[in-house]
C-alpha cells in the first residue's frame, strides 16, 4: 500500500531528518510540564512542611506553656495520715483523707520494686521517660481493636508520676498524653530513678482506701512490706491496672489470673526464677479482712474534739494529710470507765422514768419459726444507731415466755449482721414484768438483748432518750483526762461536754460566794433567809421553807436560794459577772439576780475549768486536750500555753541564774565557762547542788481570786459533800473532796461538780431538747452518784492528798447554829461572828430590770408549784432536804424563781 504524502503528491517525500525534528519539538512541551509539576510539588511540600512545622511548634508551645514545674518533686512529701496518741502513747485514732503509710526507697524491698516494674514498665531503668516502642505497639493494637473501646495505655512509670503528681487528670486525649511525655522527660532530667520509683510506689492508689504500697500491704495482708512473699507482692503489683476489677473479694479468679501474669513477667526479667514463679502461682490468694483503724473504743468523743481543734489551728490539708503526731492528755482506761458509767446511769434513769419504748421493729413471720427462718429474718434487720457493742439484735420466738434467738459472733457490715452462730435464751423475769407494764412482747418482735455471762438468760435493753456528759481533768494543769459527750458517738456526734450550752443551776453559786470571800466577807457571815419579792419575781428556796438569819456556810451547804440572792444583791451582779468571766465559766452574762442562781449558759468543759481554779488556788485554769503536736519529722511545732514554766535557780557562785546556753554541766571541763579566753576558770569541775539550787515552778496564769478566798470556798464545799446536798456523791470516798450540786429550773439539768487537790470532775444529765427530768430529780440524786463512780475510778491507786491551807488563813471548828462546821478564816476574821454589813443596794427596791424577770420567757417563770396551788406542769412538791426533816408548808404566793433550784 502506498502512503500519500501530506502535500497530496504521492511521489513527493519529506526532507531528510524531518520526522526526528518533529518528535523533538513535540517532546519539549512535555518536559516543561513535568518540570513545572515537580516544581509545584516541591513548593507545596516546602510550604506544607513549613506550615506543618509552624502548627507543630505552636501546638508544642501551647502544650508546654502551662506545664507545671517539676522542681517541687525534689522535696516530695506525700500526703500522710496524722495520728493521735493517748497519754501513754497508745494509738487512739488516725486522721486521713488518703490512708497512706510512707515508705522511703531504701526501706522498700527489691522484690516489691521488681514486681511493679515487671507489671508496669519493664524498661524503667533504661528509658528516658517514655518508651517509643511501647507507644507504637499500643497504637497498632488500638487501630485493630475497633472504635468505642478505651485505648491501651503505654505510659511508663515516670509518665504515671507526671500524671498523678503534676497533671492530676486521667482524661483520654492526645494533648494530655503529650503533656505526660514532656513532663516525664523533664522529670528524668531532674530526679534519679530511685526517687521516681519511690514517689510512684507511695502515691499509687491500690484499692480499698489504700494509697501506696505500705498501706496496701496492711489493707490486704495485714503485714509490713518486708514480710510479703512473692505471691503477695505480685498481687499488689497487679492492682494498678484496675483495683476494682482485681478485688480479691469480688473477683477472685480475675485477681488470681492477673497475679500469676505478674509472676510470669517477674520471671521473664529475672527477678525470680521460673521455679519460684510456679511455686507462687500455686499459692491461694488469701486476703485478710482489714478494717481501717478508727478511734480506740470509748475515745471517740475525745478524738473528735482534738480533730476539731486541729482543723481550727491548721486547716483541713495539714490536719488530714500533714503526718502530724498529736500527743494528748487522754487517760484511756479512765475514759472508757467514764463512758461506761455514764451509759449505765442513763440506762438506769431511762428504765425507771421512761418505761419500755417498744421493739426495734416487728417482722410478720410464720409461727412457729424454724431456726433457718429466724436466722434469715434476723439478718435482714439493721442495728439501730447507738446500739452498744455488747448488745445483740434478737428476734422474739415466743412472746409469752420471752424466748428469743440471736446470732453470736456475727460481723456487722453496713449495719447488717453477717455470719454468726445461732443462740436462743430466755429474757429475765424482771425484764418481762417491766415490759408488760407498757406493751407485752409479740412473736416476731426485734429487740436488743445483752447475753448474761454464765447464764442462759438475757437482759432486755433499750437506747435511752436522756443524755449526759462527763469531763475529768487535772485540777492543777488543766489537762483533760476523760471527756464523754453523750450516750453514743455513733448515734450522735454532737458533743454535750463542749458544744451544749446549758444552765448550771446551783452549781454556779460557789462563784458568787467566792466574790464574797474576795470582798472580805467571812464564811460565818449571816444573811436573811426569808421571803422576798422583786416586782413580779418571787424567788423561793427549793424546800420552800425559811431559816431566818443563816450563815454563808450553811446557805452554800444546803443551797439556799434566798441567801444567795441577797448576797448577790449586796455584792453587785457586775462583780459576780466579772468573776465568772475571768474564770472562763461564761463568755458574758447579764447583770441580773437570777444569774446568781445559775440562769446563765455554760458547757461541762467550761465548768470543769472554773472548778479547777478553786482547787488551784484562784488561778485561771484553761482546759487542754493536746500536750504537743509534732510534724512528720518529729519536731514539736505547738504546745499549749499553760502559763507554767521552770525557772532556773541562782548559780552556786552567786553569779545569777543558770539557764539556756549559759548552763554548765557539773561534769564539764573546768574551763568550759571561759572557752576561748585563754584563762583557766575558777569554777569547780563538780558543783554540789542543794534543794535551794533546784529550778522552781513559775506560775504566770491569771489570778482570778486569792489563794485564801479559794481555800475558803473549798472548805465550805467539803461540807456540802459531808452533810449537805452532795452526800450521795461522797459515799465511800475517803479522800478529801469538795463539790456542789446543780439543778436548773424545772429540773431540766442535773449537775454535780467536784474536785480533789489534783482532779476535778463535772457530770451533767438532761435531755437534748430541754424538758423536766422529773419531780425531785436533782443534781445530787442523778448526777451525784455518777460523779461518785467516776472519781472512785480516777482516785484508785492514787495517793490521798489533803487540801493545803495557804498562809493567811486559819482553820477553825465552830457552831454555825445548824451544827458544827470547819471553816477557813482570814486574818482579822472571827469565827461565828456576823458583822453588820452596809448593803450596796436596798434589795427590796430592786426593779424588774435588776432581776431580769421582764426578759425571761413565760416557760421559765414557774419552777415549781406555788403554795396556793397555782403552779404549772413540772412543779415540785415540798420535800425534806437531803438528810433533813420535812419542811413546814410554804407561805402563800411566789415561786422558786429563775435559775438554780438545789
Amino acid at each position: 500500500m502506498t502512503r500519500t504524502p501530506l502535500s497530496g503528491d504521492p511521489d513527493s517525500s519529506p526532507p531528510h531528518g524531518r520526522d526526528t525534528t518533529r518528535s523533538f519539538l513535540l517532546g519539549r512541551p512535555c518536559f516543561r510540564q513535568w518540570r513545572m509539576l515537580l516544581g509545584t510539588a516541591a513548593a507545596v511540600l516546602l510550604v506544607g512542611s513549613a506550615g506543618g512545622a509552624v502548627v507543630v511548634w505552636s501546638q508544642y508551645q501551647s502544650i508546654v506553656a502551662d506545664l507545671p514545674t517539676v522542681d517541687g518533686l525534689r522535696s516530695y512529701q506525700p500526703p500522710v495520715m496524722s495520728r493521735l496518741y493517748a497519754s501513754d502513747d497508745q494509738l487512739v485514732a488516725e486522721l486521713a483523707d488518703e490512708r497512706r503509710v510512707f515508705v522511703p526507697s531504701n526501706a522498700i524491698p527489691d522484690r516489691v520494686k521488681s514486681a511493679f516494674i515487671a507489671a508496669e514498665d519493664q524498661k524503667f531503668w533504661t528509658h528516658k521517660g517514655v518508651d517509643p516502642a511501647a507507644i507504637i505497639r499500643a497504637g497498632l493494637t488500638d487501630l485493630t481493636r475497633g472504635r468505642g473501646r478505651r485505648p491501651i495505655g503505654a505510659s511508663t512509670i515516670t509518665q504515671q508520676v507526671a500524671r498523678v503528681m503534676l497533671l492530676g487528670s486521667n482524661a483520654v486525649s492526645f494533648k494530655r498524653k503529650a503533656k505526660e511525655a514532656f513532663l516525664a522527660m523533664r522529670i528524668e532530667q531532674v530526679l534519679p530513678k530511685e526517687k521516681i520509683l519511690e514517689i510512684y510506689l507511695n502515691e499509687i492508689y491500690l484499692g480499698n482506701g489504700a494509697y501506696g504500697i505500705g498501706a496496701a500491704a496492711q489493707t490486704y495482708f495485714n503485714k509490713p512490706l518486708d514480710q510479703l512473699d512473692n505471691a503477695e507482692v505480685a498481687f499488689l503489683a497487679a492492682l494498678p491496672k484496675s483495683p476494682t476489677n482485681y478485688n480479691p473479694a469480688r473477683f477472685p479468679d480475675a485477681a488470681r489470673g492477673r497475679r500469676n501474669w505478674v509472676l510470669e513477667r517477674m520471671a521473664d526479667i529475672g527477678a525470680i526464677t521460673q521455679a519460684e514463679a510456679r511455686q507462687a502461682e500455686a499459692e491461694p490468694l488469701v486476703s485478710i479482712s482489714y478494717s481501717r483503724p478508727g478511734p480506740a473504743p470509748g475515745s471517740e468523743w475525745f478524738a473528735e474534739e482534738v480533730r476539731r481543734e486541729l482543723l481550727e489551728k491548721y486547716g483541713q490539708d495539714v490536719t488530714m494529710q500533714g503526718g502530724l503526731d498529736v500527743h494528748t492528755s487522754l487517760d484511756l482506761p479512765l475514759q472508757r470507765a467514764a463512758q461506761s458509767i455514764l451509759q449505765q446511769g442513763l440506762m438506769a434513769y431511762d428504765r425507771q422514768h421512761r418505761g419500755w419504748h417498744g421493739p426495734v421493729t416487728h417482722l410478720n413471720t410464720p409461727v412457729p419459726l424454724t431456726q433457718a427462718e429466724w436466722v434469715r429474718a434476723l439478718r435482714t434487720v439493721s442495728a439501730p444507731p447507738g446500739m452498744l457493742d455488747q448488745w445483740r439484735l434478737a428476734i422474739v420466738l415466743d412472746g409469752n415466755k420471752g424466748q428469743v434467738g440471736w446470732l453470736e459472733g456475727s460481723v456487722v457490715r453496713r449495719n447488717v449482721a453477717q455470719g454468726g452462730e445461732p443462740h436462743t435464751g430466755q429474757i429475765q423475769s424482771k425484764d418481762m414484768a417491766w415490759v408488760r407494764r407498757s406493751r407485752p412482747l409479740r412473736t416476731g418482735d426485734i429487740v436488743m438483748v445483752e447475753p448474761q455471762s454464765g447464764q442462759s438468760g438475757v437482759a432486755l435493753m433499750q437506747i435511752p432518750v436522756v443524755e449526759g456528759a462527763i469531763v475529768t481533768m487535772n485540777a492543777r494543769t488543766g489537762r483533760v483526762l476523760a471527756l464523754v459527750g453523750g450516750w453514743s458517738f455513733q448515734a450522735s456526734q454532737f458533743d454535750r461536754a463542749t458544744q451544749a450550752l446549758r444552765q448550771p443551776g446551783s452549781s454556779f453559786k460557789p462563784f458568787v460566794y467566792l466574790q464574797a470571800m474576795e470582798q472580805g466577807i467571812s464564811p460565818s457571815q449571816e444573811f436573811d433567809d426569808s421571803p422576798v419579792s422583786y416586782g413580779t419575781w418571787h424567788p423561793n428556796n427549793y424546800e420552800k421553807d425559811f431559816w431566818g438569819p443563816t450563815s454563808l456556810h450553811d446557805a452554800l451547804r444546803e443551797s439556799r436560794n434566798l441567801v444567795t440572792i441577797r448576797l448577790a444583791a449586796h455584792l453587785g451582779m457586775n462583780t459576780v459577772a466579772d468573776t465568772a468571766i475571768k474564770l472562763g465559766l461564761v463568755d458574758s452574762m447579764p447583770h441580773v439576780l437570777p444569774a446568781a442562781l445559775g440562769a446563765v449558759e455554760t458547757t461541762v468543759l467550761k465548768e470543769a475549768g472554773a472548778y479547777a481554779a478553786l482547787a488551784a488556788g484562784g488561778r485561771r485554769i484553761t482546759p487542754t486536750l493536746i500536750d504537743d503536736v509534732q510534724d512528720r519529722d518529729g519536731h514539736v511545732i505547738w504546745r499549749p500555753a499553760t502559763g507554767l514554766s521552770l525557772v532556773a535557780a541562782p548559780s552556786p557562785s552567786g553569779g545569777g541564774a543558770v539557764n539556756g546556753a549559759d548552763a554548765i554541766h557539773p561534769d564539764a571541763p573546768a574551763n568550759a565557762g571561759d572557752a576561748g579566753s585563754g584563762m583557766p576558770s575558777l569554777q569547780p569541775s563538780v558543783v554540789v547542788l542543794t534543794p535551794q539550787d533546784l529550778p522552781a515552778l513559775r506560775d504566770d496564769r491569771p489570778v482570778v481570786a486569792s489563794e485564801q478566798s479559794a481555800f475558803q470556798i473549798t472548805t465550805m464545799l467539803q461540807d456540802v459533800i459531808r452533810r449537805g446536798t452532795g452526800v450521795r456523791a461522797g459515799e465511800g470516798i475517803d479522800t478529801p473532796i469538795a463539790g456542789k450540786t446543780g439543778t436548773s429550773q424545772n429540773f431540766n439539768d442535773a449537775w454535780f461538780a467536784g474536785y480533789t487537790p489534783e482532779l476535778v470532775t463535772v457530770v451533767w444529765v438532761g435531755f437534748d431538747t430541754p424538758q423536766s427530768l422529773g419531780r425531785n430529780e436533782t443534781g445530787g440524786a442523778i448526777a451525784g452518784p455518777l460523779w461518785n463512780k467516776v472519781m472512785k475510778t480516777a482516785l484508785k491507786d492514787q495517793p490521798k492528798l489533803d487540801f493545803a491551807a495557804p498562809d493567811g488563813v486559819t482553820l477553825v471548828s465552830y457552831d454555825t447554829g445548824r451544827g458544827v462546821a470547819i471553816d477557813a478564816f482570814k486574818d482579822g476574821q472571827l469565827p461565828g461572828v456576823s458583822a453588820n454589813l452596809l448593803s450596796n443596794v436596798d434589795t427590796q427596791q430592786l426593779s424588774a430590770a435588776d432581776t431580769g424577770a421582764e426578759n425571761m420567757p413565760d416557760s421559765e417563770s414557774d419552777m415549781a408549784a406555788s403554795a396556793n396551788g397555782s403552779g404549772q406542769s413540772g412543779a415540785v412538791a415540798a420535800r425534806p432536804a437531803e438528810g433533813g426533816s420535812a419542811p413546814p408548808p410554804a407561805p402563800s404566793g411566789g415561786d422558786i424563781g429563775m435559775g438554780g433550784l438545789y
